[in-house]
């Protein structure tokens, strides 16, 4: 009875897998079973282990390309030895409300390279991201990422409004957001994201840790800093 009870504890912590392997691995008899019966306050702890060492096999599949950014859209140094990689959309509130973190973050250290890939998943925002990606082609990247998240939720007025601000040639933007290779940009970012199991953004790559959600700069900074 009790193995059956750690069993059903292990599948509800690590899922169906986790509890299938806990049953054939021999970890279910004897006394690891009596300790964690014993001590069940510590399966939060390995469920988080579980979950990162998870994530850790998903990044390594892409850990060579996805921090390789679109050609210009990068933030902070472009050389730089430190590299923070933030999924965003221009539509999402917390990607809106990392901003200020960020641009804090690389002002405080000269190595930081921030590779934004550009993931439209709320509605309207496919158009913000396609004209970011025309803005990294002209080498004015960072002055439309803060101008667009400044007009709030996007709009084709707004996506105008940030791309003169920009100093966008219009013409230029308009046809390259229009092309096929903003269009394999997309693909390529959704791609990542489904490989990592990304739910939503603002998603982030701090050295060799995956995190989701609006979390504090200084979560990220401790990633970035455990890496080097």
């Amino acid at each position: 009875m009790k193995n059956y009870l750690m069993t059903a504890l292990i599948a509800l912590v690590f899922g169906f897998a986790g509890a299938g392997l806990w049953s054939v691995s021999g970890l279910g008899n004897g006394q690891t079973r009596d300790f964690l019966l014993a001590n069940p306050q510590i399966l939060p702890e390995m469920a988080e282990a579980y979950q990162r060492g998870e994530a850790r096999d998903r990044l390594a599949q892409v850990s060579d390309e996805v921090t390789q950014p679109f050609a210009g859209a990068v933030l902070g140094n472009p050389e730089g030895s430190k590299v923070l990689v933030k999924f965003t959309d221009y539509g999402c509130t917390y990607c809106r409300q990392s901003v200020e973190g960020i641009d804090e973050l690389i002002a405080g250290d000269p190595e930081l390279k921030v590779v934004v890939r550009e993931w439209p998943i709320f509605e309207g925002s496919e158009q913000a991201a396609r004209m970011a990606l025309a803005a990294a082609k002209q080498g004015k990247y960072s002055a439309f990422y803060h101008a667009m998240f400044e007009q709030g939720t996007p709009s084709e007025t707004g996506i105008e409004r940030a791309a003169r601000i920009a100093g966008l040639d219009m013409a230029a933007a308009q046809a390259f957001a229009r092309s096929d290779e903003a269009t394999a940009e997309l693909a390529k970012t959704m791609a990542f994201a489904r490989t990592l199991q990304f739910t939503g953004t603002p998603s982030w790559i701090a050295g060799g840790e995956v995190i989701e959600g609006l979390v504090p700069a200084e979560r990220l900074a401790e990633a970035l800093d455990a890496d080097t």
